[in-house]
């Protein structure tokens, strides 16, 4: 059978590659043992002149070992809000191999009082989790003052 060009034109698609490097030693990466720890990494991250003015969504990505993996910064909001997709969560995740995940994301207000968008999200992402075999272990809600963590308050799902 003879296929003329217009027709394989048709079928051009984009190839979609796999790759996945660390420049860090699996020893060399913090182990996440407690809220405390994970808040520090995360405080790290934040930049300081945007914690208390934009709400910004976060994840740490976690081995099976609680070693960090990394950061990644999922989305960028207003004063008041800011889109976590969840879909982008796990696209993160599973690029960076991340066996769990911890949730973390800024109230410029100061408050550490979850809304219930906030207990929504985090029920929605783990019930996605399970689903991919990646836990999620936590979500922060962070300030430059401090943290609460809603699976030392009993809140995760």
């Amino acid at each position: 059978m003879i296929v003329s060009n217009e027709t394989l034109q048709q079928f051009k698609v984009s190839e979609v590659e796999l790759i996945y490097r660390s420049k860090i030693k699996a020893t060399d990466r913090p182990r996440v043992s407690d809220s405390k720890t994970a808040y520090q990494i995360l405080l790290q991250s934040w930049d300081e002149n945007k914690i208390d003015l934009q709400e910004q969504f976060k994840i740490l990505l976690l081995n099976n070992a609680n070693r960090c993996l990394g950061v990644a910064e999922i989305g960028t909001g207003g004063m008041t809000s800011c889109i976590a997709d969840p879909k982008l969560i796990f696209a993160t995740a599973l690029k960076g191999k991340a066996s769990k995940l911890i949730l973390a994301h800024n109230h410029p207000s100061g408050n550490l009082e979850p809304s219930r968008a906030d207990l929504e999200l985090t029920r929605k992402v783990v019930n996605a989790g399970r689903l991919l075999d990646i836990g999620v272990v936590d979500h922060l809600i962070v300030t430059g003052q401090g943290y609460k963590s809603f699976a030392d308050d009993g809140l995760m799902p």
